[in-house]
């Protein structure tokens, strides 16, 4: 280190990442401040400021402080920067060439990393020529070491471990070592609302706004309040009908955790990806449910397109949206009359006029009436004969798990390569160690680590073989079923509920003439061909 140079304006630069820290480095802020303000007290000048950034990584140069102390340099606040080595002041080899050989000479800058023997005043110095190889080492380490991170994390995830840091509204941290959720009775109270709401026939517009009618708050303002965080200032409690779906449609509540359902693109760059269901890491019976299998389907079920529009008074037809134009597709639209003649046209006419499609319109009060004539009708027919009800629901079940058999056949098969793979790994450790390329202690570390990750993915294919050998004969979910048939049988007039249950679509053909029949097709969810 060139010693001719007597300091100025110092400013110190301190970094520790979360990173350096699991990685048990003697690299502490204190430790780094220790190391620099004796420098500085040894070779003078003046102390002007400390720039720290703590928990952030070397690749990443929008550190608040480095910016900070980077504006100082430029504004001629500081001349002389000191750091412990090049690593502390980043692992990016290509941003730290360009500081150190073309931004900080261009503000007279003077850069010194001590432990790396790194001074500018100097640059004839073997250290600056060995410096490039340097900043090369430093991004090669920051590489493997987030290439170790994410294989424990996967592996932690895999064996049941829940490695989110937030968890899913209606859930909080357990005390375990894998850090279980456990029910938040406060917010599963909602959560078990916003399903019956579901039920009931409403939107998810409309679950937000009874949500927040009611002051009820939504997930963030809860867990503001849980935490006792001063944010609540800022924090709106209102509900959205994003949040509402989200919760909706997350099998969480039926005591699942989805993991590894997004990654980053490398160490460098740090966008988050979506990743293919087939990588997702899925434990199932992972924690108490809040949702039944049973409250689960029937809701999924009412996912077929048919959201419905609200009324002036947030009110939603029984059949709204789940009348089809066979000519061109379109959904019907409800137009309300000031007589009692509201009735039902063809979005496409509506819209573009009668060049494109007719108006295949039919009046609410006809059609309510036609419909429940037929539920009534076939219901009774179907109440008759509780058999073939029974048997029906079951195929029915049975063609909707299909897809999720699927599912489970391609996890199974990822995992046993996954086995087969960590087999491969540990054999070929203990060939490196008996020919004497690998060190017993390394090879003791290494097998352990294969053969606990071994244990966890044949953890997860015992599982999942049991779960495809499992027949589907739910006897009391096919009696719940037949139970419900018989009460829309005795049904007086449409609900929402009764109709997203019971109705996938229904096509509303044209009349020609006034008086010609039109063809109308009911096609019901639990009816099947025998």
């Amino acid at each position: 280190m060139s010693k001719r140079n007597r300091l100025n304006k110092i400013g110190l630069y301190m970094r520790l990442s979360r990173d350096d820290d699991k990685a048990g480095e003697s690299m502490s802020i204190d430790n780094q401040r220790i190391i620099l303000q004796s420098y500085a007290a040894e070779f003078g000048g003046e102390i002007v400021d400390e720039y720290i950034d703590d928990g952030w990584s070397g690749t990443n140069f929008d550190r608040p402080n480095i910016k900070r102390m980077l504006q100082d340099a430029q504004s001629g606040k500081i001349d002389t920067i000191i750091v412990k080595d090049l690593s502390r002041f980043g692992r990016n080899y290509i941003q730290v060439g360009q500081y150190i050989d073309y931004i900080f000479p261009a503000y007279g800058i003077r850069f010194i990393a001590l432990n790396d023997n790194v001074d500018t005043a100097d640059r004839s110095s073997t250290a600056m020529d060995m410096m490039p190889i340097m900043n090369v080492f430093n991004e090669w380490h920051a590489a493997n070491t987030s290439k170790k991170i994410r294989a424990v994390l996967q592996a932690s995830q895999r064996s049941g471990k829940y490695t989110s840091w937030n968890y899913p509204y209606g859930y909080k941290a357990g005390v375990d070592e894998r850090r279980t959720a456990v029910i938040d009775e406060e917010a599963a109270v909602v959560v078990r609302r916003i399903y019956d709401l579901r039920l009931q026939g409403h939107s998810a517009r409309s679950i937000a706004k009874i949500l927040s009618d009611e002051g009820i708050p939504n997930p963030a303002a809860h867990y503001t309040r849980l935490d006792g965080s001063k944010r609540s200032v800022g924090c709106s409690a209102l509900w959205v009908p994003k949040t509402v779906r989200w919760i909706l449609a997350n099998p969480t509540y039926l005591g699942h955790t989805l993991q590894h359902k997004t990654t980053r693109v490398s160490y460098k760059n740090h966008k988050v990806i979506n990743l293919p269901e087939s990588d997702w890491i899925i434990n199932e019976n992972a924690h108490p449910p809040i949702i039944s299998k049973e409250v689960w389907d029937r809701v999924q079920s009412t996912y077929n397109g048919a959201r419905g529009r609200a009324d002036k008074a947030s009110s939603v037809h029984p059949l709204s949206g789940l009348l089809v134009c066979p000519d061109c597709g379109k959904r019907l639209k409800f137009k309300s009359a000031k007589d009692v003649n509201n009735c039902f046209v063809c979005r496409t006419y509506v819209d573009l006029g009668k060049k494109y499609c007719t108006s295949h319109r039919i009046t609410e009060h006809l059609l309510e009436k036609i419909v429940t004539e037929d539920i009534r009708s076939l219901l009774a027919a179907i109440a008759v004969d509780e058999d073939k009800a029974k048997e029906r629901f079951l195929r029915e079940r049975a063609k909707h798990s299909e897809q999720s058999r699927y599912s489970n056949e391609k996890q199974l098969k990822a995992h046993k390569n996954r086995l087969a793979e960590l087999d491969k790994l540990i054999q070929t450790a203990f060939e490196e160690r008996v020919l004497g390329n690998l060190p017993e202690s390394v090879c003791i570390k290494l097998c352990e680590k294969y053969r606990a990750e071994a244990e966890a993915v044949q953890g997860a294919i015992n599982a999942l073989e049991k779960r495809l050998s499992e027949v589907n004969t739910d006897e009391a979910a096919a009696e719940e079923y037949i139970q419900k048939l018989k009460r829309y049988a005795n049904c007086e007039r449409l609900t929402r509920e009764m109709c997203l249950q019971l109705i996938d679509f229904i096509t509303i053909g044209e009349r020609t003439a006034e008086n010609e029949e039109r063809e109308i097709h009911i096609y019901y969810k639990f009816r099947q061909t025998d």
